[in-house]
């Protein structure tokens, strides 16, 4: 008789588990973000332009940084699926900006290298979207969720916690995604002054070379008798 109860909590502990693993599964998915990065290559002379679909009330970040290439700029826009214009950089090697889609579309962001006729461009950029997905109520799964009250359990602190540890852990990707995009930038960046050091060192060290000898042969030539001698 004694052991009764102890099955009925173990009972009731199992349906219990089952169920939260299942509404948890369901809860992780209404409020996720996809990230995308993407590194490529505008040559001269160029325009690229990508292409995002997006719905209304969705939102969108985007951070670009220009890695590789003279003067490491490039002009930047962003258009709205009507044509607008909502976003425009002018030669710049970074930015950041936030879309708020207003309209369904395609929303198109351009990077421009037009203005260089030499140099090509390495472009790295990330794309941050977040409620893309419009058509499930977020407060739905309350309707799936019984004996929430007899139970005590607080399955909404428990969604808040799972939210905000899965939003610092996409943070702590998202910034280690850009430490990796300025290490490379530096390092670009350092590998080209290497090179330019290495050239004019070569070039100083010629001059250096040429002026030594000239030296030697206009203070020779000092010294030298052209008198002629005659017998």
């Amino acid at each position: 008789m004694s052991m009764e109860p102890v099955r009925m909590v173990l009972c009731l502990l199992s349906v219990f588990i089952s169920l939260l693993s299942d509404r948890l599964v369901v809860l992780a998915s209404f409020s996720q973000a996809m990230d995308s990065d993407f590194t490529f290559s505008l040559p001269a002379g160029r325009k690229e332009c990508f292409y995002q679909t997006m719905k209304t009330e969705a939102s969108l970040e985007i951070e670009y940084q220009v890695l590789d290439g003279a003067g490491l700029d490039v002009d930047f826009s962003i258009s709205s699926p009507s044509g607008q214009l909502l976003f425009s950089d002018q030669r710049k090697s970074d930015g950041v900006h936030t879309v708020e889609a207003h309209e369904d579309g395609d929303y198109a962001f351009c990077f421009d290298n037009t203005f260089s006729s030499i140099s090509e461009k390495l472009v790295f950029f990330e794309l941050i979207l977040d409620n893309m997905d419009q058509e499930e109520d977020p407060d739905n799964w309350k309707e799936h969720i019984i004996g929430t009250d007899s139970l005590d359990m607080k399955l909404e602190d428990i969604l808040d916690t799972i939210n905000n540890v899965k939003s610092r852990l996409g943070k702590s990707a998202q910034i280690q995604t850009l430490l990796r995009a300025f290490e490379a930038r530096d390092r670009n960046l350092q590998e080209s002054n290497f090179d330019r050091v290495n050239f004019w060192s070569v070039v100083n060290l010629v001059v250096m070379m040429v002026v030594s000898a000239v030296q030697v042969y206009l203070v020779r030539s000092l010294f030298e008798d052209k008198r002629k001698i005659r017998t």
